[in-house]
């Protein structure tokens, strides 16, 4: 079962009892290039096993920032992701305030999350402009591949937080 859900209650219209639906959180992690680096792998492979028992996790790697934006669009007239893309123009979030951004979205939003990490050039205006939310992981500048470790073990801290797991110790 996954730890890091939301509760959703139905009622029943014929028997009127109220039946609570526990759905996981559904996160996609996606990448734009191929992983040379097999510390980055084994340590990506590490973080996606470990966010498994808190989500619906799936790392997933694209060769373009336009095969990116297809599959993020494919559902046609709605979109069938929100997009959270890494850019160190977006907004800085303490690993709480992270904690509370998943929270928040889980429980008012039914899509998926899908975080974006560009390539080493980052991601062009066209798709910075179509994403949802835009996060900064800070003002130091990350190679690619290290941001997506970076963020594979913040989500994985955040959801700990929101589990009330002893991971976190509010460093």
């Amino acid at each position: 079962m996954h730890l890091c859900a939301s509760v959703s209650l139905w009622g029943c219209g014929v028997c009127h009892r109220v039946v609570v639906l526990i759905v996981p959180v559904k996160i996609k992690v996606a990448w734009v290039g191929k992983t040379k680096d097999p510390a980055i792998q084994s340590l990506t492979a590490e973080y996606l096993k470990r966010l498994g028992f808190y989500a619906d996790v799936e790392g997933l790697a694209f060769p373009s920032e336009e095969a990116l934006l297809k599959m993020r669009d494919k559902s046609g007239a709605r979109t069938s992701y929100s997009m959270v893309l890494l850019d160190s123009r977006g907004k800085e979030l303490s690993s709480e305030e992270f904690a509370r951004f998943l929270d928040d979205h889980q429980n008012r939003n039914p899509q998926p999350l899908l975080f974006a990490v560009g390539a080493a050039n980052g991601f062009g205006p066209g798709l910075r402009r179509t994403a949802d939310f835009v996060l900064s992981l800070g003002k130091m500048t990350l190679a690619h591949e290290l941001a997506r470790i970076v963020l594979l073990e913040q989500l994985y801290r955040a959801c700990t937080i929101l589990k009330g797991h002893p991971y976190h110790l509010g460093h």
